[in-house]
Formats: C-alpha cells, structure tokens, sequence
C-alpha cells in the first residue's frame, strides 16, 4: 500500500507538471464564456431567454463531455504511457519498489483524477457564470440537478478513457493510440444511429447519460442496466490494459 500511494503521488506530481492540464482549463473557461456570450447576446438581442443559471451549466456540459474532456483523457491516457515508454523514463518508475499493477493502477487512479478535477471544474465555473448574468432563475432543485449530472458524466468518460488505456498498451505509438481513439469515437457514434436498438453498448452512446439521472421520470431500470454494461467494459478494459501492460519489455 505504501508503494502504491508513492507511486499515485507520483503519476499525480507529474501530471500537474504538464502543459495539458492547462490548455483543458483554459479551452474550458474559453468555451463556458463563449456559451455564455451567445446566450446573453440572444437574450438582450431577440429578449429571449434561452437557459436560466441552473440550466446553463447542463448545456455547457452536453458539449463538454462530447468534446474537450474525451480529448485531452485520451492525450492524458497517452502521455502516461506510450509518452513515458517512448522517453524510457517508464524504467525509473519500474525500478521503484511497487510492483506493475501497482504503477498500472496508480496511473489508471491518476486518470480518473483528471477526469473528476475537470468536471468539478467546469462545474463549478458554468455555474458561476450563469448565476451572475441570470441570477434570478436560480433554484436548490436545479443545483441538485447540476451536481447529478456532472457526477454522473464521470462514468461513461472513465470507461472510455480505460479503452484508451488499452490502445496505449497494445501499440506503441502515441499518434496511431490517438487516431485510433478518435476512429472508434466515431464509429461508435456512427453505429449508435445506424443501430440504435443496440445504442447501450457503445460507450460513446452513453455519455448522455447523466440525461436519466435529471429527467422528470427516473428510469431505475435503464440507470441499472447501462450502470452494469458500464461497470463490466470498465473492468474488461482495465485488465485487458494491465495484460499488456505487465508482458511489456522495458
């Protein structure tokens, strides 16, 4: 347990390091206040209003989880890995007295991390953001509903992130473990609605999910099921990913 916690402080030391964890603050701040701006100008130029202070941070969120969060965990997901084993510094952390699936496994955690701290985030500044243009239409049920789905928005991107994981370790280069990932993002969605009867298998499909968690009528069964596929791809992935990780050559 000790070597893993050092391990952990150390994939989490170096990820704060990086210069991508900044670009995903600054690109997030950049498309909150983009949002922001086209709802105010749409309000103040046609007076309608097209989301309240509670709402906004929902529509920022349906854009979020499509686009910069799956990015920069899969850029993330690569540097820890291919980054590492192409630069050879992945020897110095295997030389440390913690075994592969502890490494593995701190790097995994690390990436959920990211994934939670850039949810949290955004969270935290839409909210802001349209509680002061919009103050007005706040509510403790739309805050309830905010934090339901951000929270729940984790899920769905963390298993995909694990499919990441997975690519990273089965080839070697960074750039062919990118494509890749944005190839099966868009087949996924693609099949999503070519064969939408079999949506709730494609991960990609479920990052709506958090939509079930705030709609008026909770679908206890649907949360369950999609909750189960989810649960048996991320434990699927996440072995599938040590596998290779542990027959690696260093």
């Amino acid at each position: 347990m000790v070597g893993f916690k050092a391990a952990f402080l150390n994939e989490t030391t170096k990820l704060l390091k990086k210069k991508k964890i900044l670009a995903a603050a600054v690109l997030s701040v950049l498309a909150v206040m983009i949002g922001q701006v086209a709802v105010t100008a749409i309000k103040h130029g046609f007076g309608l209003r097209v989301v309240g202070s509670t709402e906004f941070p929902l529509v920022v969120l349906s854009i979020f989880i499509y686009t910069i969060l799956p990015l920069f965990a899969t850029f993330v997901a690569i540097d820890m890995f291919n980054g590492e084993f192409s630069s050879n510094t992945m020897k110095i952390t295997l030389t440390r007295p913690v075994t592969r699936f502890g490494v593995y496994s701190a790097k995994v955690l690390t990436l959920a991390l990211f994934i939670a701290a850039n949810l949290l985030f955004v969270m935290m500044f839409s909210f802001v953001a349209g509680l002061l243009f919009n103050p007005s239409s706040a509510s403790w049920l739309g805050i309830v509903r905010i934090v339901l789905a951000y929270s729940s928005s984790f899920l769905p991107v963390f298993v995909f992130s694990l499919l990441v994981v997975w690519f990273c370790n089965l080839l070697r280069g960074g750039l062919s473990v990118f494509f890749l990932s944005i190839l099966v993002f868009v087949g996924f969605k693609f099949l999503d609605i070519v064969l939408s009867h079999y949506s709730s298998f494609f991960i990609t499909s479920m990052f709506d999910w958090y939509t079930l968690w705030i709609s008026e009528k909770i679908n206890v069964f649907k949360i369950l099921r999609q909750l189960l596929i989810l649960l048996g791809s991320g434990i699927m992935f996440f072995t599938a990913g040590f596998y290779l990780f542990d027959r690696k050559d260093i």
